[in-house]
């Protein structure tokens, strides 16, 4: 038996996946969606499926899993791990998804971090980029949905605000469009331009 020309008994993501999932949704247990209170794991399963839609294999999906544990859930410690539990690519990727690596105390000023994290993924591999506008897309659909019920008042739960959380989110547009078209990208620009509409504003590089 066949579906979409595979054969139906050869798994597209095998055991690993399976890990991976366990192990993000352990490490991200008691971790909640800021400003909201959802059980951050959501998030982690969103980028994983936008991954998969949009062509990734188990490395990229895994990563997508993992994007955010080095940043919010041990540092560089944390990386080392996910190096020997899932191999140097799924690491490489979400070391490039990173742009903090404190294992405790207080991150780097929000602007620089950003400044820093639209400069590195610029030159970053196509599968990182995957998997981090993945991200973006995931995060600005929420960030749209939650405007249309809460307006302004929604971005007042990032520490760029609204001018620098839609400055933010265009220039990684434009960095990701630079870097090579896709349907990923075309859908987070539309996204975006939706968002700075309805906010008012059009934010684009300065």
């Amino acid at each position: 038996m066949r579906q979409n020309g595979m054969k139906s008994d050869a798994p597209v993501l095998t055991q690993r996946f399976v890990e991976a999932l366990r192990y993000a949704a352990e490490l991200h247990q008691f971790q909640r969606r800021k400003g909201k209170g959802q059980p951050y794991v959501g998030h982690l399963l969103g980028v994983a499926a936008i991954v998969i839609q949009h062509g990734g294999g188990e490395d990229q999906v895994i990563a997508a899993l993992l994007h955010d544990a080095v940043e919010d859930q041990g540092g560089l410690p944390r990386l080392d791990e996910i190096r020997e539990k899932f191999g140097d690519e799924v690491a490489r990727i979400v070391d490039g998804c990173t742009d903090s690596y404190e294992a405790r105390g207080e991150k780097r000023d929000w602007a620089e971090r950003k400044r820093a994290y639209i400069a590195r993924v610029a030159n970053e591999a196509a599968d990182v980029r995957l998997v981090s506008a993945a991200d973006k897309l995931a995060n600005a659909r929420e960030i749209l949905s939650d405007y249309r019920v809460e307006g302004d008042e929604v971005f007042k739960r990032f520490q760029g605000r609204k001018e620098g959380t839609l400055g933010y989110y265009r220039q990684l547009v434009d960095v990701f469009r630079k870097a090579g078209s896709s349907a990923l990208v075309d859908e987070l620009e539309r996204v975006v331009s939706e968002l700075e509409k309805l906010a008012g504003a059009s934010v684009h590089s300065k």
